[in-house]
């Protein structure tokens, strides 16, 4: 017999909660809820990135309050079962990744397996189980950081993978958090199309697949979310908003290299309509981000589209998910640091979409939105997605 097990999936990248904690923090808490409340799942993944912020060595205290909010709220009162996979522990730099993962299993959920990566067999799920700090021994959960040597001439960061397996009512389960490369400079971005930094983050989930995907452990339907830093063309996308401007490049003194790109209207009195630098990314008409949630950009969102052979997305509809304004008081606007783009996605292999039910209205059936769009979430929109998984047992 044929069921379905409603399931939501949050990615959230939380680094400026950690960084401003308080009352964005607080914020953020609350539109969680609200959508727990609005859909009611009876299973949760919730997958963060940053955990700790920019400053982890200052804030990594914090987390334990953080996640210990979220397992006491009011909404997750009836969800009996829970698993955190916290990668907490900075001093290890070979393998800190600031990664971490939230699943909620609801009361009245049963036939629930998690994977031993160990025994490669599953188990039944019980109790709360939290492992916070060094995931080495955890055998639930498979991590990985990035190689060192693979991008020589980029700083080392904490970007990585974070692997766990589920079987619900008989339907096995990857649910991969991933956290790939930045752009560090708007400037190198403009240098080619597709940039630098794109190819390495190409190469980057390419490997995450692959390591999925390979014959230590039997396959399965995936499911990957999590902060892809996925960014516009900027090349292509600054050609297309300067097409009727004047481009001025400066270059820093006695040198060859590139201080900024000035792009001013060629009448209205040579307003400025674009500044790029290094870090700066200001577009006179902001608004183009939000109008229709973006959608004349979507052409410009290119890197999913060399995983089409593996990977599939529900369409966007809604506005780029970063970089937004940590100013309380201005919820929905996009800061100048960068230019605005769909970080923050959840992909799944074309196995996985043949198990989302969809219903008579898709629209309501399948949900990809934004987590709390009127309101400071800090510099990214948490994004979820909600569907009924097709699941066989009674």
């Amino acid at each position: 017999m044929e069921t379905y097990t409603d399931v939501l999936l949050v990615t959230a990248n939380v680094g400026s909660l950690f960084d401003n904690v308080g009352e964005i923090q607080n914020e953020w808490l609350q539109e969680l809820y609200k959508t727990v409340r609005c859909h009611r799942p009876k299973f949760i993944a919730l997958h963060l990135q940053e955990v700790g912020g920019k400053d982890y060595m200052l804030n990594m205290g914090h987390t334990e309050n953080f996640f210990r909010c979220i397992e006491s709220s009011e909404e997750m009162k009836d969800f009996d079962r829970v698993c955190v996979y916290v990668d907490n522990q900075f001093q290890a730099e070979d393998s800190f990744t600031a990664l971490g993962s939230m699943y909620f299993i609801h009361k009245s959920l049963k036939n629930i397996y998690q994977y031993d990566f160990n025994v490669k067999d599953f188990k039944a799920v019980s109790g709360q189980k939290k492992h916070m700090g060094s995931l080495d021994g955890v055998t639930t959960v498979e991590k990985e950081k990035f190689p060192k040597n693979f991008w020589p001439d980029f700083k080392w960061s904490r970007k990585g993978f974070m692997r766990t397996r589920w079987v619900i009512h008989n339907q096995g389960l990857d649910l991969v958090n991933v956290h790939l490369f930045h752009d560090a400079s708007n400037l190198i971005a403009c240098n080619s199309s597709p940039s630098i930094y794109s190819a390495n983050r190409k190469n980057a989930l390419r490997y995450v697949i692959n390591r999925i995907s390979d014959s230590r452990y039997t396959p399965l339907p995936f499911l990957l979310f999590g902060d892809f830093n996925f960014r516009l063309d900027t090349l292509s996308l600054v050609q297309h908003l300067s097409t009727s401007a004047d481009v001025q490049t400066v270059k820093k003194d006695s040198s060859d290299e590139v201080k900024k790109i000035i792009c001013e209207e060629k009448d209205n009195d040579h307003q400025v309509l674009l500044h790029i630098e290094e870090k700066l990314f200001a577009y006179l008409h902001q608004a183009v981000f939000r109008e229709d949630n973006g959608r004349a950009l979507l052409k410009f969102d290119k890197e999913v589209a060399a995983f089409h052979d593996v990977i599939r997305e529900e369409e966007i509809r809604f506005p780029p998910s970063y970089p937004y304004s940590e100013d309380y008081t201005k919820p929905i606007q996009y800061m100048n640091t960068r230019c605005p783009a769909w970080c923050d996605r959840i992909l799944m292999s074309h196995s996985a979409q043949e198990f989302i039910r969809r219903g008579d209205d898709e629209e309501k059936s399948v949900v990809y939105n934004t987590v709390g769009p009127n309101v400071c979430m800090g510099d990214h929109k948490p994004v979820f997605l909600f569907f009924s998984l097709k699941t066989n047992g009674r």
